[in-house]
């Protein structure tokens, strides 16, 4: 069977307002799908969905809490009244507070596993029953390397990545009955806001550009019918750290 494409395609983004999401946002839209762009930054959610729309794609922006069940809800809301559909569903959004165990407070540990883990959880529950009513449709969960190894300062993010690749692969078990698909991709270090403002002594050139992730997202999204991918990891090629 010959590859699918995203001309179309209903495509949900969370964490749309930089680094990975806002590349695959762009890359997504510059391959014609209809990007749902999402994000508490709404300033510059904004500026991602105009720069879309303004290439000549389709972009709506949508603020979005993706840790709060009535900002999920209403905001699936939106979209199926906007769109009448969703295609696919990338779980992207994601936060970290780098203290050890003794600094870390409670509410840290909570706000970084609503973010990593509850949110993925709320948005694929909602999107569920959209996708197989309409006979099928894709999930694709962003991990990291950190769900398959460890360092220090570390252990909320740790916990939620590990435990989102555990829900994507039990999900991809589950789903495919419904002709569902379900993807986790595992990236590795990446030049984005998220690695360099916590890691500022990180040397840029051994991290990967944000873009060559996207477009394995969208390799993932265009695998024909009959074929699931359901992990995938991308590396970068001088990150030493794993393995």
């Amino acid at each position: 069977m010959s590859q699918q494409n995203v001309v179309d395609k209903v495509i949900i983004i969370t964490g749309a307002a930089q680094g990975l999401g806002a590349a695959t946002a762009v890359l997504l839209g510059g391959a014609k799908a209809i990007v749902c762009a999402c994000d508490i930054k709404e300033d510059q959610l904004k500026n991602v969905v105009q720069a879309i729309n303004d290439a000549g794609g389709t972009a709506c922006f949508y603020r979005l809490d993706v840790s709060n069940e009535e900002d999920v809800r209403q905001t699936v809301d939106n979209i199926m009244s906007e769109h009448g559909r969703i295609d696919a569903l990338i779980n992207n959004a994601a936060t970290d507070t780098t203290l050890s165990i003794e600094d870390l407070s409670i509410a840290d540990w909570d706000r970084t596993l609503a973010v990593n883990l509850r949110g993925p959880f709320l948005l694929a529950k909602a999107v569920y029953p959209i996708l197989k009513q309409q006979g099928g449709g894709h999930i694709v969960n962003i991990t990291s390397t950190a769900a398959k190894r460890t360092w220090t300062e570390a252990t909320a993010y740790h916990a939620s990545k590990w435990g989102l690749l555990g829900f994507s692969h039990a999900l991809h078990a589950e789903a495919r009955r419904d002709n569902i698909k379900v993807t986790a991709v595992v990236s590795g270090g990446m030049r984005t806001p998220f690695i360099l403002e916590r890691f500022p002594d990180t040397d840029p050139a051994v991290l990967q550009d944000p873009k060559n992730v996207a477009e394995t997202v969208r390799f993932v999204l265009t695998q024909p019918d009959e074929t699931v991918i359901p992990e995938v990891m991308v590396l970068p090629m001088r990150e030493t750290s794993w393995p």
